[in-house]
Formats: structure tokens, C-alpha cells, sequence
């Protein structure tokens, strides 16, 4: 049986639970409202302050789909009570970040800034690490995949750059570099 989806989910108070027809399981709570499908042969059962999945059978699909619907279900219940960010760090000179209004506006390196204006649900916010050129950037929502997502493509508006280490990564991402050209004697 599948560990991870025999774990009962923890509801948080002020957060509610609810199942509809084909399992469309919609989860309301202080930061706001996400709803989620989940596989319609899985039973879920709702207990005083804790959610468990229940598969009608040991079939494969039953068990693939055991513990993603566990996950999806507690990342929800986490996403309205606390919420989830993704924090970058902008490495290189004269590489900055800023908000303005609600866009965030990039300058890495290209003739022109880059824009990115956020989805429904998403926050941005700069700020810059002390005695250092390191920009932050945090990208915070409810939905942990958009904030996912979100901070993917802001990294990939300029990849890290092997020889220099230049360019958007994820904090805490190690950049292993390479060695440039050698001269021979």
C-alpha cells in the first residue's frame, strides 16, 4: 500500500473541506479558495480535523493514483492556511530586479528590460541581500505549481551562465562552473 497515501491529511481550523460530485474537492481557507479533480474511484473520507484517501482496489491505477491524490489535496490544504514562495537570487553586475506596480521588471543583460506581469493568485517582491549584488526576487501564491511554474520561467529569462555564473537562479542552487580556455605553452 502506498505510504504516502495512507498519511492522513491535517486540516488546519478555518480551513473546510469539500468533496463534490466526481470528486471535485474544493478547499477554503484564509488566503483563499482552490479547487482540484481528483481520480473519481478513490474515496475520500472526512474524520474531526483530518482528511484520508481511501483506493477501491490493489489495480496499479488505483495505487498511482493513491498518493498523488494525497499530495494534491494536503499541498491545497497548505496553500490556503500558509501559502508557498519560491525565492531567486540575481547574480552578475549590473543585473537588477524591481517591481513596479505589480510587473516585475528584469534588466540581465538584454537591450531592453524584461517584463513579467503576474498571474490571478500571484505576488512578486524584490528586495537586495546587504553588502552584496545579489538581488532576491520571491514569487508567492496559494497554488504551490503556478509558484512553481512562475519562478521557472522567470529563470529562464536568463539561465545562469556556466564560465561566470551570471544570470536568474534559485536560491540555494549551486552552479558548478566550468573552466574557460586554457593557454598552452
Amino acid at each position: 500500500m502506498s505510504r504516502i497515501g495512507r498519511k492522513p491529511i491535517p486540516v488546519p481550523g478555518g480551513v473546510t473541506v469539500d468533496v463534490g460530485e466526481n470528486n471535485l474537492v474544493a478547499v477554503k481557507g484564509p488566503k483563499g479558495e482552490l479547487k482540484q479533480p481528483i481520480y473519481p474511484e478513490l474515496k475520500i473520507v472526512a474524520e474531526e480535523g483530518t482528511l484520508s484517501i481511501e483506493r477501491p482496489s490493489e489495480r496499479r491505477e488505483h495505487r498511482s493514483q493513491h498518493g498523488l491524490a494525497r499530495t494534491l489535496i494536503s499541498n491545497m490544504v497548505l496553500g490556503v492556511s500558509e501559502g508557498f514562495n519560491r525565492q531567486l537570487e540575481v547574480h552578475g553586475v549590473g543585473y537588477r530586479a524591481a517591481v513596479e506596480g505589480k510587473d516585475l521588471v528584469l534588466n540581465v543583460g538584454y537591450s531592453h528590460p524584461v517584463r513579467m506581469s503576474p498571474p490571478e493568485g500571484i505576488t512578486f517582491e524584490v528586495g537586495q541581500e546587504d553588502r552584496s549584488r545579489i538581488g532576491r526576487i520571491t514569487v508567492s501564491g496559494i497554488d504551490k505549481q503556478r509558484v512553481g511554474q512562475i519562478a521557472a520561467d522567470i529563470r529562464k529569462v536568463r539561465k545562469p551562465d556556466p564560465y561566470k555564473g551570471k544570470g536568474i537562479r534559485y536560491a540555494g542552487e549551486v552552479i558548478k562552473l566550468r573552466q574557460g580556455k586554457r593557454a598552452t605553452a
